[in-house]
């Protein structure tokens, strides 16, 4: 049987640029969809942390602590040119981590428009150069159009603003990883 991996990927450029990536198996999908779909007010399309109040954000992290995300931080800091930069080397590093899992791979990104084209050449390439071209698919999508989005989005959030909301996300990360 094949296994089928979900890693959603968000940033933040907070203190330098890291790059999350949130991994759930696919049991934990519909559950945690709809524990965090019942987080979202009336009126709002998606949850994200920067439009939340903290008793919100602590009830987002909760959920994500409670549901046994796996994630890894990729740090490029201020290392590199540019942003653009930063952003290709994390993604390199997050498909080669990738190559080493078995099974199909989703890779769900965070959509932003004025970098999708330029995600989508660096996945193609890094993705052939590590060998796993055919079992690494990925979309870019919106967060209202993915609720699980949410999840490196508060664990980006959470890690970025440090002190007690780094020490009540870091459960769920298992890896920080400095890019060089």
């Amino acid at each position: 049987m094949v296994t089928k991996n979900h890693i959603f990927v968000d940033e933040t450029k907070r203190h330098g640029y890291l790059l999350i990536a949130g991994a759930l198996v696919p049991g934990d999908l519909g559950d945690l969809r709809k524990e965090l779909g019942a987080l979202v007010l009336p009126g709002q399309r998606s949850l994200h942390m920067k439009d939340e109040k903290d008793p919100r954000k602590r009830a987002i992290a909760d959920v994500i602590v409670r549901a046994n995300v796996q994630a890894v931080v990729y740090d490029a800091g201020t290392r590199f040119a540019n942003e653009a930069e930063r952003r290709a080397e994390c993604l390199r590093e997050l498909v080669n981590d990738i190559a080493t899992k078995s099974g199909e791979t989703m890779l769900v990104l965070d959509r932003d428009d004025s970098i999708v084209q330029r995600d989508r050449k660096c996945l193609i390439e890094f993705s052939r150069k590590s060998g796993c071209g055919d079992s690494l698919r990925y979309q870019h999508l919106k967060s209202a159009e993915e609720q699980l989005l949410i999840v490196p989005d508060a664990i980006a959030w959470c890690w970025a603003k440090g002190g007690a909301w780094r020490q009540r996300i870091r459960p769920v990360v298992g890896e920080v990883r400095k890019i060089a």
